[in-house]
């Protein structure tokens, strides 16, 4: 049933949704076609996410999209989106001295509830999102999040740039890449891919990340974005220290306010787990 048909007739339920969008998805593809769906809600909420996951890009019926962006848009909603307003700055949670202080954010929390300007992905080098489904990586939650149309944005980004650069192109460490945020809180997504550390910390891998967060704030600001909320970028399954990756993130932004400060309103650090909260909390309060 198309789901033009259901809103005639009033189905408009989100477990009448995820049903129709299961459906949808899997009779896009002979090899998902035969998958049995589960009875129990949240096991179907995982297989529309694992199927969204794994989704080559490729154009989407318009009531596919309709009905993911009634689904997303009302689990966003359910789930509570966070505002500027509700995140105290630096100088008021912690009396910190930092000089941008009035500036500066620490939350812990799932970026994909902010309400900000822009929310930074620590996205891989295709820029295409994760395709393991229902991964636990940022890049993963982003995208489930933001909805199919994020991956034929950053699909359509990347033509481009291969029509530029050539067929083999990859997106470089400490690229900044920025598309829409559809069916998320914020306006914006700015993606980079971080640093790899696969043995010891090098010199390299910090002047890597420091470009990461130094060309993401180039970029909002070239985009007149005036909030933006950092993830902990390169520390999960790029395996970059937490305590290295903190301070690099805190100087760089310090930095880099210190030459434009009036380019942003808030910055944010969010953190995810308790002990980079704490490592923030070190640095900054």
């Amino acid at each position: 049933m198309c789901y033009t048909a259901c809103m005639e007739k009033q189905i408009s339920s989100q477990a009448e949704r995820l049903a129709f969008l299961i459906d949808a998805l899997k009779n896009e593809s002979d090899e998902y076609r035969a998958i049995s769906v589960p009875h129990v809600y949240d096991e179907q909420r995982l297989l529309f996410r694992s199927l969204m996951n794994v989704r080559l890009p490729h154009p989407i019926a318009p009531e596919v999209l309709r009905a993911q962006d009634d689904f997303l848009q009302t689990e966003a909603r359910e789930n509570g989106i966070v505002s500027l307003a509700d995140i105290p700055t630096a100088k008021t949670q912690y009396a910190s001295a930092h000089k941008h202080a009035e500036k500066l954010s620490i939350w812990q929390g799932d970026i994909t509830r902010l309400h900000v300007g822009a929310i930074v992905n620590a996205a891989n080098s295709q820029l295409l999102g994760c395709f393991i489904p229902c991964h636990r990586c940022i890049d993963n939650a982003i995208h489930s999040g933001a909805g199919m149309q994020l991956r034929e944005a950053c699909n359509e980004l990347m033509q481009k740039k291969r029509a530029q650069f050539g067929s083999n192109y990859e997106a470089p460490t400490g690229c900044a890449e920025i598309t829409e945020a559809f069916n998320l809180p914020s306006s914006y997504v700015i993606h980079t891919v971080g640093p790899i550390v696969s043995s010891h910390l090098t010199e390299q891998h910090c002047d890597n990340l420091r470009s990461c967060y130094k060309n993401v704030l180039t970029c909002a600001k070239s985009h007149n974005v005036r909030s933006v909320a950092f993830c902990c970028i390169s520390t999960g399954e790029f395996h970059f220290p937490n305590d290295a990756a903190a301070e690099i993130a805190i100087n760089t932004v310090s930095d880099f306010l210190a030459d434009d400060a009036d380019a942003f309103d808030r910055i944010i650090f969010n953190v995810f787990k308790e002990a980079d909260k704490k490592l923030y909390e070190q640095l900054l309060a």
